[in-house]
Parts: C-alpha cells; sequence; structure tokens
C-alpha cells in the first residue's frame, strides 16, 4: 500500500526539495503537493513524475492564510483520502524583513557573530498585517491555518494500528523572550517571524500530549540557513551571492549553513524513517553542514515547558471556537 504524503508550500524552496528528496527514497510514494498556485504546482508535479514515473503525484490548492481556502482543501482531501501518513507543515513566510544594519555591523566584531548569522537573532523585522479572516497574517500563515487544517484532517491522521506524522519546519530562530501567552499573534511586536516559529515548537509539544495515544506524533525540525525566497527577500541574490565565500568559510566553526534546499532537507528525510515513538517531544532536530558539505542530523532540547504549550493549545482551541462562529456569519451574509 502506497503511503501518502501531503507537503504544504511544496513548489519551491526546501518544500520542492523534499518532494524530490522523498521520491528518491520511495518512488512508489503518493506525493499531494499543497499549493496555493496550481500552475506552478502543475509545473512541479510534470518534473516529478518526468524522473519518477511509478510516482502519485497529485495537486490540492491550499492557502494556509486563508481558513476558507484551508477548509476547502480539507474537505477534498476527506474525498480522496483514507489516510494520510505523513504531513510536512512547510509553508511559511517572513513578509518585508528589515535588516538592522547597526545591529550586523556591532555583531559582525563581537564574538556572537557566528551565532548572529546561523540565527539571525536581533537582525531581522518584519511588518505584519490582519488577513481577511482578522488575524495577524504571519501567526496565521505559519501557525494557525495549519493547526486548523490539522483539525479538519483528524479523521486521516488518528490511526492507532498505524502511527502518522506531522513534521514542522520551525527555525533556529524561535525565541522565547518574543513569545506571548497574552499576544500569541504578536500583533504588538516586530519580530512577528521568530514568535511564530517558537508558537510552532508549542504547539508540536502540545499535539504530542494530546494525541500520540491516538496514534498521531509530531516532529518539529529546522533546515538551517538555507538561500530560498525566504532569504532573497532579506538580501537580494546577488549580494548572497557575494557573500557565499563567508558562508562557506563559517560552515567550519558551526553547522547550520546548509545554504541549499538539498541540504536543508536531510532532517526531514531523516525523520521521514523514523520510529516515532522513538524521538523525543522535547527536542528539535536540525539539519546540519560540515566545513566540507558533508550533511547529517544533529538535536537540540527545546527552551520550553509543558505548561505553557497546554495553555498555548487551549488557547488555539478557544480561537477555533472563535474563527468558525464568524466564517459562519459572513458566510450567511453573503
Amino acid at each position: 500500500m502506497r503511503k501518502v504524503v501531503l507537503i504544504t508550500g511544496a513548489s519551491s524552496g526546501i518544500g520542492l526539495a523534499l518532494c524530490k528528496r522523498l521520491l528518491m527514497e520511495d518512488d512508489e510514494l503518493h506525493l499531494c503537493l499543497g499549493c496555493r498556485n496550481v500552475s506552478k504546482a502543475e509545473a512541479v508535479r510534470t518534473t516529478l513524475l518526468a524522473s519518477h514515473a511509478t510516482a502519485e503525484v497529485t495537486i490540492v490548492q491550499v492557502d494556509v492564510s486563508n481558513l476558507q481556502s484551508v477548509f476547502r482543501a480539507s474537505n477534498e482531501l476527506k474525498q480522496r483520502f483514507q489516510r494520510l501518513d505523513f504531513v510536512y507543515l512547510n509553508a511559511g513566510i517572513m513578509p518585508n524583513p528589515q535588516l538592522n544594519i547597526r545591529a550586523l555591523f556591532s555583531g559582525l566584531f563581537s564574538r556572537k557573530v557566528i551565532h548572529m548569522f546561523s540565527t539571525a537573532e536581533g537582525l531581522l523585522t518584519q511588518d505584519d498585517k490582519i488577513t481577511a479572516d482578522g488575524l495577524q497574517e504571519v501567526f496565521e500563515t505559519n501557525v494557525f491555518g495549519h493547526f486548523i487544517l490539522i483539525r479538519e484532517l483528524e479523521p486521516l491522521l488518528c490511526h492507532s494500528d498505524n502511527p502518522s506524522r506531522l513534521i514542522w519546519t520551525s527555525s533556529r530562530n524561535a525565541k522565547k523572550s518574543l513569545f506571548s501567552l497574552e499576544d500569541f499573534q504578536h500583533s504588538k511586536g516586530h519580530e512577528p517571524y521568530s514568535s511564530s516559529k517558537y508558537a510552532t515548537d508549542l504547539l508540536n509539544v502540545a499535539l504530542n500530549r494530546n494525541f500520540n495515544q491516538r496514534g498521531l506524533y509530531s516532529s518539529v525540525v529546522c533546515p538551517g540557513v538555507v538561500l530560498t525566497n525566504l532569504t532573497y527577500g532579506i538580501l537580494p541574490p546577488f549580494i548572497w551571492t557575494l557573500l557565499m565565500p563567508i558562508l562557506w568559510l563559517l560552515r567550519f566553526f558551526a553547522n547550520a549553513f546548509t545554504l541549499t534546499p538539498y541540504n536543508g532537507t536531510e532532517v526531514l528525510v531523516w525523520l521521514f524513517h523514523q520510529k516515532p515513538e522513538s524521538l523525543n517531544p522535547l527536542t528539535k532536530y536540525l539539519s546540519a553542514t560540515t566545513g566540507f558539505g558533508r550533511n547529517y542530523v544533529t538535536s537540540q532540547k527545546m527552551d520550553l515547558d509543558e505548561d505553557t504549550a497546554e495553555k498555548f493549545y487551549q488557547n488555539l482551541l478557544e480561537l477555533e471556537k472563535h474563527v468558525r462562529v464568524s466564517i459562519q456569519k459572513r458566510d450567511k451574509q453573503s
């Protein structure tokens, strides 16, 4: 029986590299590409099938920053599949990132230079906005849209006989000090990306606590410093090209500089082969690359506690109730 794998944000960057690598691992997969742009997804599907003719590759249109799109996609998936073996919750945004030049230059001449480059800590701020659903865009895209997707797909995910897996793309940039239970959408701050990734880490812990006994396991990963559309939003591609010799050199001092989407997916592919019961729900798994370009997987204990994770999970359930009522009212009015 074919394993069914759903990947959000599958048409570029980490998501696209993951599609290619998973089919290299198992070309009998049924790969479902969750993408906003159907024409881009169709082009990806054609490319994948050209090199893996025995695979099944399908598309579901989903925009995780739009809850009506999430509900529509969920209904479609429930009609198509009886179960999902893996869901890679990979789609994410970092809108209008601004680089703090002063922090960059002071960091360059400090002991924290490698840490600064590998985590972007203190370097980036973003301008967030409100979506049509009345939510902060970064929070809805990176966290809540995926949360609703999971809630809707529970019938396909909870099978105690054969566990299903959720795998979240988090970040080394996830920072406890930038997250607050009182403002979990980060409406008052200027680093919504970091806050959203910490929220992802919390949600991962709560999902394991609430769903492991029902046969659903969750993991969080960091692909490392990878050059994708997300990073090209911070600095133009030609600047990154100029920086490449420095980044290659930094690999000899820190393992976070995976640089290519292929390298960044190392941990995502590794998790595809692990028994979920053997993994630690309080651990983040990381793609790493040596100075000589060898890829491997490492891990780090997350800076969080299970009580906060559970409170955050309950906050999301409350928000879900509120949002469902709002959408029903909006549908009646239209």
